[in-house]
């Protein structure tokens, strides 16, 4: 009988273990909505230098014409975004941001590069983020289905001859990345994956000993609170897999002083790509930081690539 309990309390303490990990990692309260005069910048002493851009660019998009849109996911959600229009016809950048952020801080700098670069824009708010539905994030495993979902609008909205680019940075890359690996429609002509981790699992990892904890003991339960609370397998897909079966060129750019992703893991995505792809390392850029300290840089690299432009 004492095995017994001491089972049963063993079960409980896992459970409880990895709920808190759920918590931790993967669960994300109700948000409140950003007021017109509120600019929020990602958390972290590297992006303050950038504040003022950063704060510019979101006034900026604020200010333009754009639409609001909205689609159902896979499992009923609500999924937001915002669309910005270049012109009639024009290519379209969708751009998925990063892990708990949201569409207009993580991209709003996204907006006006598109503009120069004459393409039209959709900004995505990803599933438990910003303005869109959910409670759950889940690493890329279930946003990228949502990727290839908002794909599917722009098709039945503006045609199948319009060509679409998918763009992320961070989750967002990584979320990009994953969907490129699977059979996307003949319209999507490109990647752009800014500061992608290679798997849900490396990167846990990392930031579990980040946290000076020990990898092997404390990821399963990350993993099994992601199968138990999440309801997803943090393992079912990862980005460089999915770059082994991407069948469109990708342009891969990452900071060099990237201390949350690091820039070997655009480095292994790069070298797994199974199709012609450029990668661009900044120097001296931290986390998401790449194109503001490397524009030139960024553009240079891009601009081989060859992704279409609006004619006029």
């Amino acid at each position: 009988m004492p095995l017994l309990w001491i089972a049963i309390g063993l079960a409980l303490l896992i459970l409880i273990i990895s709920y808190i990990c759920y918590r931790m990692a993967f669960y994300a309260p109700a948000r409140k909505p950003i007021g017109p005069d509120e600019y929020p910048i990602p958390e972290g002493g590297i992006y303050e230098p950038f504040r003022d851009q950063m704060v510019a660019w979101m006034k900026e998009c604020r200010a333009m014409n754009r639409e609001d849109i909205s689609i159902k996911s896979f499992d009923g959600l609500t999924l937001r975004g915002y669309f910005y229009e270049y012109a009639p016809g024009a290519p379209i950048e969708l751009m998925m941001h990063g892990y708990r952020g949201d569409a207009e801080r993580d991209l709003c700098g996204g907006v006006q590069r598109c503009f120069e670069m004459k393409r039209s824009v959709l900004l995505v708010d990803q599933r438990s983020c910003g303005r869109s539905d959910g409670h759950v994030i889940s690493f890329g495993i279930n946003e990228h289905r949502d990727c290839l979902d908002w794909v599917k609008y722009l098709q039945a909205r503006f045609g199948k001859d319009v060509p679409v680019i998918l763009t992320g940075i961070s989750m967002g890359a990584a979320t990009v990345m994953i969907a490129a690996g699977q059979d996307v429609p003949e319209n999507v002509v490109g990647v752009i994956a800014d500061c992608g981790y290679t798997s849900a699992k490396e990167i846990i990892q990392k930031v579990i000993k980040d946290m000076h904890l020990p990898p092997v003991l404390a990821y399963p339960f990350v993993k099994l609170g992601a199968r138990l609370f999440g309801r997803f397998d943090l393992e079912s897909f990862a980005p460089i897999e999915a770059m082994k079966t991407c069948k469109v060129p990708v342009f891969f750019v990452h900071g060099e002083a990237d201390d949350f992703v690091p820039c070997d893991m655009s480095r292994a995505c790069s070298k797994a790509c199974a199709k012609e792809n450029t990668l661009l390392t900044v120097p001296g850029a931290g986390h998401g930081l790449a194109y503001l300290i490397g524009k030139k840089a960024y553009f240079d690299a891009l601009e081989p690539m060859h992704f279409p432009t609006a004619k006029n």
